[in-house]
């Protein structure tokens, strides 16, 4: 029923750039805030980014501020984070996620794209 597919992960040099996509379906997306989360070797799942359902306001971790992009497109369902100036310790599995704005014990998970940064 309730599906959140990435896509757009891959392997990049550090500073280079990669847009990910999440693609959603199966529920009211303009009702849900849409979170990227990210997942590191050995390390704990992180909140990268979040975009409101309803104001459209924008989180980001500290780490990528002025470099992460986070967006929207409800006509599409849809949620994006553009990620330029990559560095290597932005390499991890990308998850998208999202929480229903009017029951927060609705929460989904896509199934993760890979990001590498290496020379």
């Amino acid at each position: 029923q309730v599906q959140l597919v990435e896509s757009g992960g891959g392997f990049v040099q550090p500073g280079g750039s990669l847009r990910l996509s999440c693609a959603a379906s199966g529920f009211t997306f303009s009702g849900h805030v849409m979170r990227w989360y990210r997942q590191a070797p050995g390390k704990q799942r992180e909140l990268v980014a979040a975009i409101s359902g309803t104001s459209g306001s924008t989180n980001y971790a500290d780490s990528v501020k002025g470099r992460f992009t986070i967006s929207r497109d409800d006509a599409k369902n849809t949620v994006d984070l553009q990620m330029n100036n990559l560095k290597p310790e932005d390499t991890a599995v990308y998850y998208c996620n999202a929480i229903r704005l009017s029951n927060f014990n609705y929460n989904y998970w896509g199934q993760g794209t890979q990001v590498t940064v290496s020379s």
